[in-house]
């Protein structure tokens, strides 16, 4: 069996190109929430639809597999969202991943009344995201906590 040499240039270029394809994602940036709205309301639990706007700040593309992630209003537990839908992340763009939220509704009147009032909430997520390129994924984990303009009451 014959195989032609490969000069050490194309070596390099070939690894160059394996490490550059392989390096590490930098971290997606939470930059809002869009559509927000009310699909289901109940008294032992409701659920909630909306987009969240991210940030990609990599020179390349990846793919959203899956998140499982825990929400908090004001470090009481809003509910949790699982989403399953793989969604396209463009490079150094905007994107929006669209979540379900089962609320705990039990949780959230008992101890969120000043949460249900007030003009700016702290939101904490909580949780897992699985991204990746090329049919490779790798979890990793969320720990965002921040302030949000919102008001459940429509101020």
């Amino acid at each position: 069996m014959y195989f032609p040499k490969l000069s050490s240039m194309a070596i390099v270029s070939f690894m160059t190109l394996l490490l550059v394809s392989c390096s590490t994602p930098k971290e997606l940036e939470y930059r809002d929430f869009k559509n927000f709205s009310i699909e289901k309301i109940g008294f032992a639990g409701s659920v909630i639809k909306m987009d969240l706007v991210y940030y990609n700040p990599n020179n390349f593309g990846l793919q959203l597999k899956a998140t499982e992630l825990d929400i908090f209003v004001d470090n009481n537990y809003l509910g949790h969202t699982i989403q399953e839908e793989l969604v396209s992340i463009p490079k150094r763009e905007e994107f929006m991943i669209p979540i379900k939220i089962d609320v705990d509704m039990k949780n959230l009147l008992k101890n969120s009344f000043t949460s249900l009032i007030s003009n700016e909430v702290t939101i904490k997520v909580t949780g897992n995201i699985t991204v990746g390129k090329a049919n490779i994924y790798k979890s990793f984990p969320v720990n965002y906590e921040g302030k949000q303009k919102f008001s459940f009451l429509g101020q």
